[in-house]
């Protein structure tokens, strides 16, 4: 075995911290995630800066903010010279430091079999792409069943998204990744140590549990949706916006406002997600046990985003509200304290500093990822500020206040500790204009920043020689500038 940590880091699609029962969810229990929890640390301010799928995954994957690395939307993806430009996935560095790397279920990459580092990989990707043979596919070819969209299920669009899977449990989405990653656990024989994502495409929509874990939820403890319109957009169905013309329909059509009854079934069958990816993560964690390497792996838990499921009126993600952008980050690292909490403010991204301090190959100066406080590894410096993006939308926090802008020219400003569910919009507050300022100046000082440091791979000269006026051989006939530039710096 080696003396280095294997390296765990289990993500699932679309799962807001407040639905676990380690951080008081009262109408559900996730008894092995909450081990996670109960034998290491719960972070309760972690955010993802990013909360839309592709853009926080590749946060995740170069340890960049979404304006340095251009992916702020889902149709966006790391350029194909991303490696030329400098920008290296961590799967790519702790291959190169003698690590096996393996991406197991939902990575989202495009195109979908791409490696990005990965050594292996078993693929469950997400569940719109129906299309798409990976492995899970296959898997279901073999039993007699096929991927189902969404709207094939009874129920969905009058649910708004709600329904009971066509699929029995072992053969659904969650089931096939949780069992893979179990068995590449229990199978691992490799003298290196492993560094292992595991992407559960639930809970994401469609909210499709089976049965038998439907009736595991208590609705009548489902905490109410947030009271109140949101401020971003126009949303008076109350879903997402139709696709464009001529393009295949998953969300579901909508008719009259959104009410109470469809609010709680969605969040009902929601949690029935979650509950379903927790039998999963005991799967791993039972693994890991028999295996004998629960001692010796680093098991890391959050989510890319969360789900409003009816906060404010809207399900989904892609804004700042604290439904979709406050995820659960949970760490359990062998030796290391248990049972603790913390307040620090911390972040999606920093899971790829902490991955690679904790290998001990060490966090790359240019990157915006820090190692996660507690942990014990180098270069966890505190922060003051959280800042993030997508092309929709911006937001600063600063552990109290939290300013949003949006495209379309909304700003809010809440204050969590007196408004958690972000009712009460004190943007043109005269009192608190102070706060609005602060935030303000750091909002745009991160992007400024951030916008100049995308830039770095068109530097025209990026030496410490001196200025390019002063170069004789720039002066010289033939002079040419590398292209794309690799120089990539944090400031």
């Amino acid at each position: 075995m080696s003396d280095r940590p294997n390296l765990l880091f289990i993500m699932p699609d679309q799962m807001r911290h407040d639905f676990l029962s380690c951080y008081g969810a009262p109408h559900i229990s996730t008894p092995n995630i909450d081990r996670i929890a109960a034998e290491g640390i719960r972070y309760d301010q972690a955010y993802s800066l990013h909360p839309v799928c592709v853009p926080a995954r590749c946060s995740l994957l170069t340890g960049l903010n979404a304006w340095r690395n251009h992916v702020l939307t889902n149709g966006n993806h790391l350029r194909p010279d991303h490696a030329a430009c400098g920008i290296r996935t961590w799967a790519e560095m702790l291959t190169d430091h003698g690590y096996l790397t393996s991406a197991i279920g939902k990575m989202h990459f495009y195109p979908w079999e791409a490696s990005f580092g990965f050594q292996h990989r078993i693929a469950c990707e997400d569940k719109v792409w129906v299309n798409i043979q990976d492995d899970y596919w296959h898997y279901l070819q073999q039993r007699g069943h096929r991927k189902y969209m969404g709207k094939e299920h009874e129920g969905y669009d009058e649910n708004r998204g709600a329904c009971v899977s066509l699929l029995p449990w072992d053969c659904y989405w969650d089931y096939f990744v949780g069992e893979a990653a179990a068995r590449f656990i229990r199978e691992y024989d490799d003298e290196r140590p492993f560094a292992c994502m595991v992407g559960f495409p639930g809970p994401h929509d469609p909210y499709d549990p089976t049965p038998e874990f439907l009736a595991k939820v208590d609705v009548d403890k489902i905490p109410d949706p947030a009271p109140g319109d949101p401020i971003h957009r126009d949303v008076r169905e109350g879903i997402h916006p139709r696709p464009r013309p001529g393009a295949p329909i998953w969300t579901p059509q909508t008719e009259g406002p959104y009410t109470e009854e469809q609010k709680r079934k969605v969040r009902a069958h929601y949690s029935a997600l979650i509950v379903q990816i927790d039998h999963e993560v005991g799967q791993i964690l039972a693994a890991l046990e028999e295996s004998g390497r629960l001692d010796n792996t680093i098991v890391i838990f959050a989510s890319d985003h969360g789900d409003l499921v009816g906060d404010h009126g809207v399900n989904a993600k892609g804004n700042f509200y604290e439904g979709s952008c406050h995820v659960p980050m949970l760490v359990r690292q062998p030796g290391g304290a248990a049972g603790e909490v913390r307040d620090d403010l911390v972040c999606l991204t920093d899971v790829t500093a902490t991955l690679l301090a904790a290998s001990g190959h060490g966090v790359p100066e240019y990157m915006d990822a820090r190692p996660l406080p507690g942990l014990g590894l180098a270069g966890d410096a505190p922060r003051d500020m959280l800042v993030g993006g997508l092309q929709s939308g911006w937001m600063a926090y600063d552990g109290r206040h939290k300013l949003v802008k949006y495209g379309n020219g909304a700003a809010g400003l809440f204050d969590l500790q007196e408004d958690p569910q972000e009712e009460h919009n004190l943007a043109e507050s005269v009192a608190h204009a102070a706060e609005y300022r602060h935030l303000d100046a750091a909002l745009w000082r991160e992007v400024m920043r951030s916008v100049q440091a995308s830039h770095s791979y068109n530097l025209v000269d990026a030496s410490e020689s001196g200025p390019l006026w002063a170069d004789k051989v720039f002066g010289a006939a033939g002079w040419e500038r590398v292209y794309p530039h690799s120089s990539v710096k944090r400031r």
